[in-house]
């Protein structure tokens, strides 16, 4: 009789308890398969079949491809909660990155900027070997939070990109607003959290993989400033009101290298943005 955990059981013990570290984690069992065959010692139908077998593993975590969050780039003029329409203005198909305008009024845009004042202290990031919040040289800006139900506008606009990335509301992480002055940047990096990296797997049990990003522009900028995708050789340019849509991830939920991204530097005036990440599961 055949043992039905064989490929599992198969693994060499220090593969078996890196399964079972993850699987305890909430790791998706896509993105362990993606660690794996980067290995370079299994395939990925391998990789499947182990974790797949592996005691803690989700029923059916491979019979279909995960859900995704997208924009309806069919419709001209795609909806928001109370039939709100905003303009269509391109489209990326692979990777899918969609331009929206007129997502934000002038009003809101300000409100939002407004209720940061005074709250902003120095960009970091997420350190990759303990998770910790870290200054780094490659991102200069100023950043402030807006935790939901902490301000209405923020509510609003929240409920409007979730009907938009038809994605609930309750996996988005908060609105995070970062501050441009002349000079500031943000080098290429990813929105996608590293699956192999100790730091940001404490991250990946909080709400999963980061699927999708969307930018909201709250400020014009007078020169520079763009959003840079330098695989694809797509600069997006800041236009007040207008949200940039991106997924990080490919159609099997796996962190997909061609979203590398950059804010390039201001050149000219004060750029504001707010970042909404969209997560695979409740944040």
């Amino acid at each position: 009789m055949t043992d039905p955990l064989s490929a599992f059981t198969a693994l060499p013990p220090d593969w078996r308890a890196w399964v079972r570290d993850n699987l305890a984690r909430a790791c998706l069992p896509a993105d362990m398969v993606d660690s794996m065959v980067r290995s370079g010692q299994y395939s990925a139908e391998a990789a499947r079949a182990a974790i797949a077998q592996a005691p803690g593993c989700p029923a059916g975590a491979f019979a279909a491809a995960p859900a995704q969050p997208y924009i309806d780039t069919g419709a001209a003029a795609p909806d928001g909660p109370g039939g709100r329409a905003v303009e269509l203005l391109f489209a990326l198909r692979d990777p899918a990155v969609v331009l929206l305008g007129g997502v934000l009024d002038d009003a809101e845009c300000a409100a939002l900027r407004q209720h940061c004042d005074g709250r902003y202290s120095r960009s970091t990031v997420t350190a990759e070997d303990d998770g910790a919040s870290a200054v780094h040289q490659g991102r200069t800006s100023d950043m402030a939070f807006i935790a939901r139900g902490d301000c209405a506008v923020a509510d609003r606009v929240e409920r409007r990109l979730a009907a938009l990335a038809h994605w609930p509301v309750e996996r988005g992480e908060p609105f995070q607003l970062q501050r441009y002055g002349i000079g500031n940047e943000y080098r290429a990096h990813f929105d996608w959290l590293n699956p192999d990296a100790a730091g940001h797997r404490a991250h990946l049990a909080r709400g999963g993989q980061r699927l999708a990003t969307f930018i909201l522009y709250l400020s014009e900028v007078e020169q520079g400033g763009a959003t840079v995708f330098p695989k694809l050789g797509l600069e997006v340019f800041p236009r007040k009101g207008s949200a940039l849509f991106f997924l990080n991830t490919d159609a099997a939920g796996r962190p997909d290298p061609r979203t590398l991204h950059a804010g390039a530097p201001v050149l000219a005036g004060c750029k504001v943005i707010a970042n909404k990440w969209l997560r695979a599961g409740d944040y």
